[in-house]
């Protein structure tokens, strides 16, 4: 039985089940994110930090936090009907999560002054920062496919839990995001 067919009571019950499974999720994999924050500090303390572009790196956050907000939109324009709005916010999240991997992959690693085999605190930048690029790029894997099925006509303000899961991942990997920032860019001094 597909959930076009389910009764709206029905549906209802399903999203109950299926949001408890997305936020096991999340809190699964915000314990990953939390591993890489804990290691960061206990290798280097708050006293050391990577020699990063603070101009990119601000960008880049600017982009993601951006982005949080278009996702916002998108969800709220669909649960009231309005899907032109949805598709609009949803395509200026999918673009802004495209522009921050540029940025972080594209520009970040390419202009930074030393490569993953230098030494810890470089490995564990590249580590941190790629497993948050991999969550974006599924993020925006996940968007681009719910923006897919919405121009199909498959949700309704009544029934669109893809598009409130999407936009709930797309917060969670920002809110990783918020944390891993300053713990990269801004806590400490660069090493000598």
């Amino acid at each position: 039985m597909s959930t076009g067919t389910l009764s709206i009571a029905d549906y209802h019950k399903k999203t109950v089940t299926n949001r408890l499974g997305l936020w096991l999720f999340i809190v699964s994999d915000a314990f990953v994110f939390a591993g890489l924050f804990i290691a960061r500090f206990y290798l280097y303390g708050a006293g050391v930090r990577p020699e990063l572009s603070q101009i990119v790196g601000l960008i880049v956050t600017s982009i993601l936090v951006l982005s949080s907000f278009f996702a916002n939109r998108g969800e709220v324009s669909m649960a009231y009907g309005d899907t032109k709005g949805y598709f609009r916010n949803t395509l200026i999240t999918i673009i802004l999560g495209i522009a921050f991997l540029i940025g972080v992959v594209g520009v970040e690693w390419q202009i930074a002054p030393y490569g993953p085999d230098h030494d810890a605190l470089w490995s564990l930048f590249y580590t941190m920062t790629g497993f948050h690029a991999f969550h974006v790029l599924t993020g925006v894997i996940f968007l681009v496919i719910v923006y897919r099925n919405a121009r199909k006509g498959l949700y309704t303000a009544e029934r669109h839990f893809p598009v409130e899961a999407a936009a709930v991942y797309w917060h969670f990997v920002d809110v990783v995001w918020v944390f891993f920032y300053p713990a990269l860019y801004l806590i400490g001094l660069p090493p000598i």
